[in-house]
């Protein structure tokens, strides 16, 4: 029987490996491990790769939500509406920030937040709205940028699943204030431990989250404010350098794979995908009433799959917050989607193979 797991990070690596290994013994050499010459590097490369002016590596996506409220002078018991379905790490970036995320409903569709149920979460309280481009497909920009400009709402996108995905071919990163991106090593472009970064147009916010990102320091031993320690280091920098001109053919792999998935598999439901959207496919999602089932009986054949996510964020028992709101479609979402494997690496033969068992699940259960 095959086994193939949900993802394979060291097929990668092996790939890369001999420029990984010396773009990392260059930095051990160098003698410079923070916030050096490779760190800028990186920073002018992905600026310039995803359309931004400026680029500030941090150390987590989690981190790079955080510096971004602090940076837009987000303060304690702000409110910053986002999606409820989310990996959770959106909520603790908003956390951090001291201030208090209001989650909404999503488009059962795609998983994405549904931008006709945002404005009835808007309070005087209100002062951000952190969107989140899920499973590596852009929201609604265009009615999501109107709102915050009609409500005078910051924008923080959080692309942690969406590096080099499009909406109407501009790159995401590229609508709200700034922009948060996780390199995670799982992420699309991954580092080899914690990684993230904000973008922005915006100098003014540019040298405020370098600032905040190492203690607040304008110089050093200056402090003007109190910040936080959040620095990416040289050698993800050094590393992600070395990914970074490979993302594009990844993503075009990626969706390779995902329109057979599309085309082929039958007995599942799909999400949506935007026509004006050009979808990096970090994961694939498929939804069925019988979720559970399903991916047991794609265990026993060797196939790896897990769950994005299984609990909503207003469910969440770190979640403190009082809701008074139903969250029908994002209950729902959470108790049938389930993600099939999905990586450049993966070949042809074991996506045929995957196709034909999840196919095989439904003739299975008729017998």
């Amino acid at each position: 029987m095959r086994s193939i797991p949900f993802s394979n990070l060291r097929v990668q690596q092996e790939h890369l490996g001999t420029s990984i290994q010396s773009a990392v013994s260059d930095v051990i050499n160098s003698g410079w491990y923070l916030l050096g010459n490779k760190l800028a590097v990186f920073e002018k490369q992905f600026a310039l790769y995803n359309g931004n002016n400026y680029c500030a590596g941090v150390a987590s996506g989690t981190d790079a939500i955080t510096l971004s409220l602090l940076a837009l002078g987000i303060l304690p018991g702000d409110e910053v509406i986002t999606t409820d379905i989310t990996a959770y790490p959106t909520i603790t970036g908003i956390v951090n920030a001291q201030a208090t995320p209001v989650p909404v409903d999503i488009d059962s569709t795609t998983g994405l937040i549904d931008p006709s149920k945002i404005e009835e979460s808007i309070t005087q309280k209100t002062k951000a709205l952190v969107v989140v481009h899920l499973y590596g497909q852009c929201c609604d920009m265009n009615t999501i940028t109107t709102l915050c400009k009609k409500h005078a709402l910051f924008l923080i996108e959080d692309c942690a699943q969406a590096a080099g995905a499009l909406y109407y071919g501009k790159k995401a990163g590229t609508f709200g204030n700034c922009s948060a991106f996780s390199f995670y090593p799982t992420k699309n472009l991954g580092a080899l431990g914690d990684a993230g970064a904000v973008v922005t147009d915006s100098a003014d916010l540019y040298t405020k989250i370098t600032e905040l990102r190492n203690y607040g320091q304008k110089n050093r031993y200056i402090h003007d404010s109190h910040g936080i320690n959040s620095r990416l280091d040289e050698i993800q920098a050094s590393i992600l350098s070395v990914k970074l001109p490979y993302l594009d053919t990844w993503n075009k792999r990626r969706n390779e794979i995902a329109l057979q998935y599309r085309n082929r598999l039958t007995s599942v439901q799909c999400l949506k995908q935007e026509p004006y959207n050009y979808n990096n496919y970090h994961l694939f999602i498929i939804r069925h009433k019988q979720r559970d089932l399903l991916s047991k009986y794609l265990a026993d054949n060797g196939i790896q799959t897990l769950i994005h996510y299984p609990v909503p964020v207003h469910r969440q028992k770190a979640f403190p917050y009082t809701v008074d709101k139903q969250f029908t479609n994002a209950v729902d979402f959470a108790d049938t989607i389930l993600s099939l494997p999905l990586y450049p690496e993966l070949s042809d033969s074991d996506v045929d193979y995957i196709i034909s068992v999840v196919n095989s699940f439904e003739s299975r259960e008729a017998c």
